[in-house]
């Protein structure tokens, strides 16, 4: 994992040394078979709630093809077909779907949806849930919504600080999975400090793909510049960038490429 081998002038030019692993997550490719999928299967238009990924280029492609991206499922007819994008829903959304008869293709990332299941299993506890992500992401809305009135998010060492918890021997936390592995490090130490009984996943929450991307970029921070291909909307990116400036290597943005994320 880290820089594959460099490709440069036998004069000693620039090398360019291409990072992995890199491009889509295996989420994001299933999501986005899914919607290529239901468009061959079925024919345009297939509906789909929120974009299936935060990719411009993959947007533009599957609109193209017939699918129609709407952000909430009023926009949808009664009885049409609809996809959920990998970000996941709350059973708000689901029940809403029900209620409109549409015929609901699911395409969470299935990393998401053991998140969800951790949180309705902590909230069957009688457990006060910490959710650690950003509280306008996508994934984090859907999380929230499987126990809205036990669930708090934190995004940042202040929001733990500023943290009452009713009963301090039920506690537990998730993650949202496409966060930064150092700043997520931090905020449960610090939780794990302030509340010593809190409990968390067995495993870290944080995707597989969000931290081999992290580390690759660790990895080839000695290089001293970077090109950082991705959307501007996209979390990845935005921790991707973080990990590299921390590391001390320049960072470039390149908009107009077509590589991962949620």
């Amino acid at each position: 994992m880290g820089p594959s081998r460099p490709a440069g002038d036998a004069d000693g030019g620039k090398s360019i040394i291409l990072l992995t692993p890199r491009g889509f997550c295996a989420g994001v490719v299933r999501a986005i078979d899914v919607v290529r999928i239901a468009l061959d299967r079925y024919g345009p238009p297939v509906f789909v709630r929120k974009e299936i990924v935060h990719n411009r280029f993959v947007v533009e492609e599957l609109r193209a093809a017939g699918a129609v991206f709407v952000d909430e499922l009023d926009q949808v007819p009664p009885g049409a077909r609809v996809i959920f994008s990998a970000h996941g829903v709350s059973p708000e959304v689901r029940r809403m779907a029900a209620g409109r008869r549409l015929q609901v293709i699911d395409a969470t990332c299935p990393l998401v949806t053991k998140v969800h299941q951790q949180a309705i299993r902590y909230a069957a506890m009688g457990a006060t849930i910490v959710l650690i992500g950003h509280r306008e992401h996508d994934e984090v809305v859907g999380t929230l919504g499987e126990a809205p009135s036990s669930t708090i998010i934190v995004e940042t060492l202040d929001d733990v600080e500023a943290l009452t918890i009713p009963d301090p021997s039920r506690v537990c936390y998730v993650t949202q999975t496409t966060l930064s592995l150092d700043e997520t490090r931090t905020i449960v130490d610090r939780l794990r400090e302030r509340f010593p009984l809190i409990q968390g996943p067995p495993a870290n929450d944080i995707c597989y793909a969000t931290q081999n991307r992290q580390e690759a970029v660790h990895a080839a921070a000695a290089a001293g510049c970077g090109l950082l291909t991705d959307q501007e909307r996209a979390m990845i990116r935005e921790r991707l960038q973080r990990r590299g400036s921390e590391d001390e290597s320049e960072q470039h943005d390149d908009p107009n490429n077509h590589e991962d994320d949620r």
